[in-house]
């Protein structure tokens, strides 16, 4: 199958008249996109949840990641609190009814399509069958051997990279999927040594050995065998590290946003809000940060959108699975380049410096943003105020970090 956007598996439902995406350059309007416009819609050629968050029981389909749980038994976990009641219940949109078992491995999918299209993907290599909870078993190893080296708040996962090997393993055309792999950005081999030890840490060169042997028992394609090398799987580990999209999803959330929605009598409305606020306060207490099903995934267009700390555009998991929006958040003319910010709201208001700062560390570059060139002779400190502020947020922000997937 030659590459083409409409011959792509992945992509869904967005415009190809809208964006093009030039290589080495970013993603360009090929018209004039209006500010709340869905610029695209997109399905990532891989993704996977992130192993601890499974581990903790955050219920998410394992393929297209949309929560399982009901927004009533998603707050009750995070709140620790069996007894809650939450009003409205019938503006959850979870479908039990339409959830479904691996026969073999019990993995949980949200419907027979997912089941179906993981089957066809990926899973018939992955499937653990029997040996879903055997710890000697090469894949669980591989696991257990990387959550032992990638702690919460986790950022990537090596299930991302076994997907996109069973994904090769099990195609009829194994050279078109890896044509599709390579038009990720790679680095070259010193920058690919900061993304690792970036995610492993100082012994990184040690853990990513014992990785890759891992990898090599549980996944070893000799089609493949470039990948298994320590170069290659360097590669490799750098290509997810450094394209790999955050995926959030939450049925509470969605909950939430349907309940903003209802037309309501004005003190029905108060004592709602005056209940989500609550609730959230309380969830905050509980559970802290960690309130969504987590993972990662690779997207074809959104990785060729380049940073800026004034963004024109952002994603967003409005329909709670893997399914990525790019919104303009302002109006984009065609011929302009689109960009999403790859800081977090908090982040873009602190100073250049500290800016730069977090996208070094993180993505290797220094951006020269025109937020970034006008404020190019302010001092290369941190101010205090920023030390001082940094890990805080207002009860505002929280609650829209919170609901905002």
């Amino acid at each position: 199958m030659p590459w083409s956007r409409s011959a792509s598996p992945w992509q869904s439902a967005f415009s190809p008249a809208a964006v093009v995406p030039r290589q080495g350059k970013g993603l360009f309007a090929t018209r004039n996109i209006r500010k709340g416009e869905t610029v695209f819609v997109e399905r990532p050629v891989v993704s996977s949840q992130f192993l601890w968050n499974a581990l903790y029981n955050y219920r998410a389909c394992d393929h297209c990641l949309r929560a399982l749980e009901t927004a009533e038994e998603n707050a009750q976990r995070l709140l620790g609190k069996s007894s809650l009641v939450l009003p409205h219940p019938e503006q959850c949109s979870i479908r039990k009814d339409l959830h479904q078992q691996c026969p073999r491995c019990q993995v949980m999918y949200c419907s027979a399509e997912c089941r179906q299209a993981a089957l066809e993907q990926y899973h018939q290599v992955l499937c653990l069958g029997p040996s879903r909870d055997d710890p000697t078993h090469p894949l669980n190893k591989l696991q257990e051997a990387w959550r032992n080296m990638h702690y919460p708040p986790e950022t990537s996962s090596i299930m991302l990279m076994a997907r996109m090997v069973a994904t090769i393993k099990q195609a009829k055309d194994k050279e078109w999927w890896i044509k599709a792999f390579s038009q990720f950005c790679s680095k070259t081999a010193n920058e690919e040594e900061e993304i690792v030890h970036k995610l492993l840490g100082d012994k990184f060169k040690g853990q990513l050995e014992l990785l890759r042997l891992l990898f090599t028992e549980a996944l070893y394609d000799e089609y493949l065998s470039r990948w298994f090398t320590p170069e290659g799987f360097r590669s490799l580990f750098a290509l997810v590290g450094t394209n790999g999209q955050g995926i959030g999803t939450s049925s509470l959330s969605q909950w939430v946003h349907a309940c903003d929605a209802l037309d309501l009598p004005m003190l029905q409305r108060e004592e709602l809000d005056a209940f989500i606020d609550q609730l959230y306060k309380d969830i905050e207490k509980e559970s802290g940060e960690f309130l969504n099903c987590e993972g990662s995934g690779l997207y074809v267009l959104q990785s060729c959108c380049n940073h800026s700390c004034i963004p024109n555009a952002e994603t967003s998991f409005p329909e709670n699975n893997f399914l990525l929006h790019l919104t303009a958040l302002e109006d984009i003319e065609a011929g302009e380049e689109i960009c999403i910010s790859y800081l977090d709201c908090c982040q873009r208001e602190r100073s250049r410096h500290s800016r730069n700062k977090i996208l070094r560390e993180n993505y290797l570059f220094t951006c020269s943003c025109p937020k970034c060139l006008a404020q190019a002779d302010d001092a290369d400190v941190t101010s205090d105020e920023e030390e001082e502020g940094e890990g805080e947020t207002d009860d505002a922000e929280l609650e829209d970090e919170m609901t905002d997937v």
